[in-house]
């Protein structure tokens, strides 16, 4: 990989890993139904100008609804119920975990022993992590963070059975798909559809923060990985996504003063060796098979 390409690799990551903690803010101001809808608008802006790949309707929105609906509506209501951003940028990429699981049940894809043998380190980490819940970590926000890892993990795998399809169009199109079933449940928690004055009360920050998730962290982001998955094997480009909760907890610690124990600590960092365990020690031959994102 050229020099200049594992340059904008690393800044995708580290874009993605902000992206939780600037989650944070926009919470302040917006139910966590909004910002999906919100966010999603704005990342499907370009679908006026990228020709729709060639699958089937009902495909791209199944596939909308668990790679991006299911991953952060999960996600964002898991910070309302009291999970922290530094340790949500470790959790959510148990989606890597999930998806060879799921793999091996559905299509059969059996993972190599090192493959297992690193997700059962990770798994060890995660019981770790479970075992240190208290203070501000809850039950509920951590196994929502974790239902949103299954849901991007079946949309990775529903991903590996289209074959061949531009990248990057297909992430614009499928931006199309949350802010329906987003709004649908805010409408069900009682929120304002008053969007004008939404906006009009959010605080500054939430507004940035907003941006950022709807154009920097999916747009722009998505726009060079796309470019990355569409350039070199995946094997070359998905590890670089290991540095997303490497920026994340480094982020979390800078503005939050987010700290962890011993024993949470200890577990994250089981997760991290075992997630990339399960990335590095994977077949050679692998195709592009999922798509991380924050």
């Amino acid at each position: 990989m050229k020099a200049t390409d594992a340059l904008l690799a690393v800044s995708v990551a580290v874009i993605w890993g902000v992206a939780f903690v600037l989650t944070e803010f926009a919470l302040q101001s917006f139910t966590p139904a909004q910002l999906v809808g919100f966010r999603f608008v704005m990342a499907a802006a370009p679908v006026f100008f990228v020709k729709k790949p060639d699958i089937p309707w009902w495909l791209l929105i199944a596939l909308g609804l668990f790679l991006f609906t299911g991953q952060f509506m999960f996600l964002f209501f898991s910070y309302k119920a009291g999970m922290l951003p530094g340790l949500a940028s470790v959790a959510t990429h148990t989606q890597a975990l999930f998806t060879i699981i799921i793999a091996a049940f559905v299509l059969r894809e059996i993972p190599t022993p090192k493959q297992i043998s690193a997700v059962a380190i990770a798994f060890i980490g995660l019981g770790m992590v479970f075992a240190s819940v208290g203070g501000e970590l809850t039950y509920l926000g951590l196994c929502l963070t974790l239902t949103g890892a299954v849901s991007w993990a079946i949309g990775n795998n529903i991903l590996k059975r289209l074959g061949h399809v531009d990248m990057l169009a297909l992430m614009f199109w499928l931006s199309l798909v949350p802010p329906i079933p987003a709004f649908a449940v805010s409408y069900m928690f009682g929120d304002s559809f008053d969007f004008i004055e939404t906006f009009k009360n959010a605080s500054t920050i939430s507004i940035l923060s907003l941006l950022y998730l709807g154009i920097a962290s999916t747009a722009v982001a998505f726009a060079i990985w796309g470019r990355l998955l569409n350039t070199y094997p995946a094997v070359m480009v998905t590890p670089f996504a290991l540095f997303a909760p490497c920026a994340g907890v480094l982020t979390a610690y800078l503005v939050f003063g987010e700290g962890f124990g011993t024993l949470r600590g200890a577990g994250m960092i089981l997760i991290m060796i075992g997630v990339a365990g399960t990335i590095l020690l994977g077949p050679k031959r692998e195709k592009p098979s999922g798509v991380d994102a924050q």
